[in-house]
């Protein structure tokens, strides 16, 4: 969304216009979800985490300072919600298949891997490959893998992301670099392209 429009929108929902609201939540939506289901693994848990956000963005948009980072304050507000969430929980976050409408619009993610186009086994091959993707990124600390998905699948600059986390743009850099690198060492004998 671009910034005057996004001013535009906050502006109305600061005003308690419903509009407002509804445009931010129409802009914001869908990546929100995306990264509710992908940190929590379950579509009912990324469902209550994304009502527990509209609610949270209510009762503290009024006291939101614009000054152009509405959606890192927004993606801090759903980190912290799954922080929370899994500190009530005192369990691990679970990483999602990649296989059941994992994209955020119902499509399937595996499929789209590169190399593996018209061959008769692409289907069972993609399959393997985000189960091999899964438990790779399970044995990520919670932090890095979180920083993963907010880079990746958020779509958030590393600026926001350290923002987010409330550490240096260095450490984020470092932290989404190593996680990166690590899950390359551990994918690269399940992901060489036969020739």
């Amino acid at each position: 969304m671009d910034p005057s429009a996004l001013q535009t929108h906050v502006a109305a929902a600061k005003a308690g216009r419903p509009e407002g609201y509804q445009a931010l939540l129409a802009a914001y939506n869908s990546r929100l979800y995306g990264y509710f289901y992908r940190m929590t693994g379950n579509r009912h848990d990324a469902e209550d985490l994304l009502g527990e956000t509209v609610l949270r963005l209510v009762r503290t948009l009024p006291d939101y300072r614009e000054e152009g980072r509405f959606e890192p304050w927004l993606f801090r507000i759903a980190a912290n919600l799954v922080r929370d969430r899994f500190r009530r929980r005192k369990a691990a976050p679970a990483v999602v298949s990649l296989t059941e409408g994992s994209d955020g619009n119902g499509g399937d993610l595996a499929a789209s891997l590169p190399g593996r186009e018209g061959r008769p086994d692409a289907r069972l091959m993609a399959a393997e490959a985000s189960t091999d993707l899964r438990a790779a990124l399970e044995t990520l600390d919670p932090t890095t893998r979180n920083m993963i998905l907010l880079r990746h699948f958020a779509e958030l600059s590393f600026a926001e992301i350290a923002e987010i986390m409330g550490c240096p743009l260095g450490t984020a850099l470092a932290k989404v670099h190593r996680g990166l690198k690590t899950l390359r060492r551990k994918l690269a004998p399940s992901t060489a392209v036969e020739q």
